[in-house]
């Protein structure tokens, strides 16, 4: 149990002292039995101290720290505000894109001392939007107001049309409902939901360290060192590299290693919702030939869209604006003519941006010694599942799981063994699930481009058929072969 308490008043010190002593007279009892004990003492010792704080205090600052949650306290085995940052467990998280500062959260939230570093300058205006279905919103609900935080739409239907001359008509048409307890899929602008996962990682003292790029891993018997290219070098205990496609974790881990180009790519950006599309709120497919459109509302004005195209010259994942020429490209182009107002979003968009498609193939292993890969890092995937923030907060909230599981201490460094016996359990749960993900997206990705009269029907065929039944929809976007 850690000693490094801090009690401001006489009162605080005698109701520890107390509520220690009598932990200290208890008999020997199983480790976890021993563990919840202290957990109960950490938790209350801390709310007195709040609690008095707060009575005498009229600093705006402190009003508006969010009271303690049973989430942060559940499972913690020191208190962030009862413990020197000397004695918690740091952890060194590589990326701070979506799933990083969250992971971050969650361990300052339990009692590590986690940094992020990231390669960027800060939070900016980069990618479109973002779908979090139910197994994301999970994680994310967690998080007290973060959801609250953020502009967002929420689903009331998902429709789908044939666009081909030869067979045009409504391919599905459904309510957007979810079963009693499971979160509905929200949409959100992705500069939207980074800011918002940055402002309440900073809002619980996470540090975020900008212009950080991975150069160097350098793993000791306890512990790891980081080093970038910017000359500073950091150690923690262990190390969770969350940096993308481009991992330099994973390059650090397992060498250079080329991401496979999908042979798609798409073009995109957000325009005012149009009239036809304002209510209900839909989630919009429509398929072409050799080209297929995706229109959800971000928030109660603007929609955001992509459109998938197969390109045999390779695009970068830049996620940048493009040129004029680009942008009149896809203005000409025959989506621009479609019904469903995807004409209008079109031809309102004032920001294009375009994106090659990239995944890699599985790997049999995400971690090296005290080092692990999650998200992107681990299994980057196409988009068309609309899974990719969600696997990878998923990667979060299984991570986080098992440091509970294993008894891992926010005061004390890990033995090598038990991270890399945690880290096994973690890609024996994760890697078949992110894996058949990673493999379904590339098929759907595929089939929603193919290009000639006969296969577009038999794709729209195919569709419909698959629809029907929510047990053949699971095999074909998990696994057809």
């Amino acid at each position: 149990m850690s000693n490094h308490f801090i009690y401001s008043t006489p009162i605080q010190m005698r109701t520890a002292v107390i509520m220690m002593s009598q932990l200290g007279r208890l008999p020997s009892r199983p480790r976890h039995e021993t563990r919840l004990i202290s957990e109960g003492v950490h938790a209350l010792s801390y709310l007195v101290q709040r609690a008095l704080i707060r009575a005498k205090s009229n600093d705006s600052q402190l009003k508006d720290t969010p009271p303690l949650s049973l989430f942060s306290c559940r499972l913690t085995t020191s208190s962030p505000s009862m413990t020197s940052p000397s004695s918690r467990t740091k952890v060194i998280i590589v990326g701070a894109g979506i799933a990083g500062p969250v992971l971050a959260t969650f361990l300052k939230l339990k009692g590590y001392e986690p940094v992020v570093y990231e390669r960027t300058s800060g939070v900016g205006d980069r990618g479109i939007g973002h779908g979090i279905a139910h197994n994301g919103l999970a994680v994310l609900d967690q998080i007290p107001g973060l959801l609250d935080s953020m502009e967002k739409s929420r689903l009331d239907r998902y429709i789908t049309y044939s666009a081909i001359e030869e067979d045009k008509r409504v391919l599905l048409d459904m309510p957007a409902k979810t079963p009693p307890g499971i979160h509905s899929t929200i949409v959100v602008r992705r500069a939207a939901l980074h800011k918002a996962i940055i402002d309440i990682a900073v809002k619980n003292d996470v540090q975020i360290k900008w212009d950080h790029k991975l150069v160097d891993l350098e793993q000791h018997e306890d512990s790891v060192t980081v080093k970038f290219e910017n000359g500073t070098e950091d150690t923690a205990s262990f190390v969770v590299g969350s940096d993308g496609l481009h991992s330099n974790t994973r390059i650090c881990l397992f060498g250079e290693q080329k991401a496979d180009y999908t042979g798609l790519v798409q073009t995109g950006g957000i325009a005012p919702t149009p009239e036809c599309l304002k209510e209900p709120r839909v989630l919009l497919n429509v398929y072409g030939n050799g080209m297929h459109i995706i229109a959800l509302p971000v928030n109660d004005t603007q929609t955001c869209w992509a459109l998938t195209q197969s390109d045999p010259e390779e695009s970068k994942e830049s996620w940048n604006a493009v040129d004029n020429h680009i942008a009149d490209e896809i203005k000409n182009s025959e989506a621009a003519t479609w019904d469903h107002g995807i004409s209008e979003l079109i031809g309102t968009t004032e920001n294009f941006i375009k994106y090659g498609l990239y995944d890699r193939p599985e790997l049999k292993t995400w971690h090296k010694g005290r080092v692990i890969l999650i998200g992107d890092a681990a299994h980057p995937t196409s988009p068309h599942l609309g899974q990719g923030a969600n696997q990878a907060l998923e990667d979060v909230n299984t991570l986080v799981t098992l440091l509970e599981t294993y008894n891992i201490s926010s005061s004390a460094s890990p033995s090598t063994e038990t991270l890399e016996t945690m880290f096994t359990e973690m890609e024996a749960r994760r890697i078949p699930e992110s894996s058949k993900v990673v493999k379904g997206a590339r098929r759907q990705g595929e089939l929603r481009v193919v290009k000639g009269v006969e296969a577009c029907i038999k794709r729209n065929n195919e569709y419909m058929e698959i629809w029907k039944n929510r047990e053949s929809l699971k095999k074909w976007v998990g696994n057809r072969d």
